[in-house]
């Protein structure tokens, strides 16, 4: 029903930040009338901030929603929801919590000019941590976000540690402000919250004792700490060279050798592996990658973790014929020593051939070898001119949401400029199901 603006509160309006995006046809919020552009006020008489109070305090049967619709007209709904009935609407993504921190090895700071504006931001919203799995330093709560994360049980939440050593970890975030991390670990593990951790480690900062002594605290936090990763820190050729370098062989098999330490220790008592170096970190230190056996749930994958035996893993019972197909497998530089073990698997699995391109990034410089910061001329350049190719696929992670690569070059000017049929994927399977075009 429409309510008069007699009776409203006008901080509600003043304080909203919550907009319909979308709404699907097949929800309740369809069948109530909500649409694109409405704000969602309160929900029970409690402001709605963001997406957490939207999606937390609608997931009662019932609830009270105050709605201001695109007109301008104040809307109250009495909802009485079916039990798995979807409200079904979509909001508007909320501003971003920006980073109060300003890390050596940050990878913003290593962007080069005339990137889109967005690539600049220094994101750190424990928010996205919940939703997306997105690491944060929890260096920027309020009392009030606190609250919320505890109110919520936001769990499991991925937070970004470095070094539990207050004073180590306020030097590598240059943040004198920055809170002891374990009083917050504490403080959600007593409310049964639980994180995945990281450790990015910056040589001479936070590798060695200091590594070994934040290993010991956080598997000293029990439960509640459900792993922990450590990955080498990743430079550009623009980044702080002066301050910070990449580590050595030797630094990245001391960090290696530690590593192993807690997982023998948390295989007796707790039996999973816990502790996990990215395979950049073995690479790093020469050395061969665990077994997959070795990543237990492969719960850091997005970090780097066990990427290698994951798609091993994948492509190993691949339902699909490639037999006489040329298929060109593009990606970073990263994995030209790591690559060629799951092409392997793969043609064994197709009976296909596979190639491997790996690329020097043009954009960030040579030293940045990940296949998901790969501009979109780099792709270009490679291929343009293999016309014995019959399929590429290229990394899904290198494109965002509206199919634009780093550099803006979009996927379609990509598949315009190949001769052969071009496909993103992320683990193979996505991309090799379909048949190849004769």
């Amino acid at each position: 029903m429409e309510v008069g603006d007699e009776g409203y509160d006008s901080s509600l309006h003043l304080t909203v930040m919550v907009k319909v995006q979308s709404v699907h046809p097949d929800g309740l919020g369809y069948e109530l009338g909500l649409a694109v552009g409405d704000e969602l006020l309160s929900v029970n008489g409690r402001k709605l901030v963001d997406f957490l109070d939207w999606e937390f305090l609608t997931a009662e049967d019932r609830f009270v929603l105050l709605a201001r619709a695109s007109g301008g007209e104040l809307v109250e709904y009495d909802i009485e929801r079916p039990e798995g009935f979807p409200m079904g609407v979509v909001l508007e993504p909320p501003r971003i919590r920006r980073c109060a921190n300003r890390c050596d090895f940050c990878f913003v700071d290593g962007n080069p000019d005339g990137l889109r504006q967005p690539l600049y931001i220094r994101d750190d919203d424990y928010r996205l941590s919940f939703r997306y799995g997105n690491f944060a330093t929890l260096t920027n709560l309020k009392q009030h976000d606190v609250e919320r994360i505890l109110e919520y049980r936001l769990s499991p939440l991925y937070v970004s540690v470095h070094a539990t050593d207050p004073v180590v970890r306020r030097r590598l975030l240059r943040n004198p402000l920055a809170p002891d991390v374990l009083a917050q670990l504490r403080l959600f593990g007593d409310a049964e919250i639980q994180c995945h951790t990281q450790v990015v480690l910056q040589p001479g900062l936070n590798d060695g004792e200091v590594l070994r002594q934040t290993l010991d605290d956080l598997y000293d936090l029990g439960p509640m700490v459900l792993s922990v990763s450590v990955v080498p820190v990743g430079l550009t050729t623009y980044s702080k060279h002066q301050l910070v370098r990449e580590a050595t062989v030797e630094e990245c098999r001391d960090a290696v050798a530690r590593i192993e330490a807690y997982v023998q220790k948390a295989l007796v008592e707790r039996e999973f592996h816990w502790a996990y170096g990215s395979d950049d970190l073995y690479l790093g230190a020469g050395l061969a990658l665990p077994p997959a056996e070795r990543y237990d749930g492969f719960e850091q994958l997005e970090n780097g973790v066990g990427s290698v035996r994951f798609l091993q893993r994948e492509v190993e019972n691949l339902d699909a014929d490639l037999r006489g197909r040329s298929i060109a497998v593009a990606t970073g530089m990263a994995m030209k020593q790591l690559m060629p073990q799951v092409l392997a698997t793969l043609a064994n699995a197709t009976s296909g051939t596979f190639e491997l391109i790996a690329l020097q990034n043009g954009l960030f410089g040579e030293s940045v070898t990940s296949a998901g910061l790969l501009a979109g001329k780099d792709f270009i350049r490679s291929l343009r001119d293999r016309q014995d190719l019959d399929l590429v696929l290229l990394p899904g992670e290198s494109v965002n949401d509206n199919g634009s690569f780093l550099d803006d070059v979009t996927l379609d000017e990509i598949v315009a400029a190949v001769p052969a049929e071009v496909r993103l994927s992320h683990n193979f399977a996505d991309a090799l199901e379909t048949p190849v075009k004769t």
